[in-house]
């Protein structure tokens, strides 16, 4: 893998890092609800979906 795609991979995670800080994670900490979940569970799967999608992207789109 080239250094260039290994930087990425390392932006990814220092936007995990920020995505899942404390005060970024309680801004999402409500009692609104989608469809029926509590907003903080759907903010925190949903990054962590969006974050799985993304690295699989980078590693199968640049791997080689």
């Amino acid at each position: 893998m080239k250094k260039r795609h290994e930087q990425k991979l390392i932006i990814l995670s220092i936007a995990l890092m920020i995505a899942f800080s404390i005060p970024i994670s309680l801004l999402f900490n409500s009692e609104r609800e989608v469809f029926g979940y509590p907003m903080i569970l759907v903010y925190l799967f949903s990054i962590w979906m969006i974050s799985i999608v993304v690295s699989f992207v980078i590693v199968k789109r640049y791997d080689e």
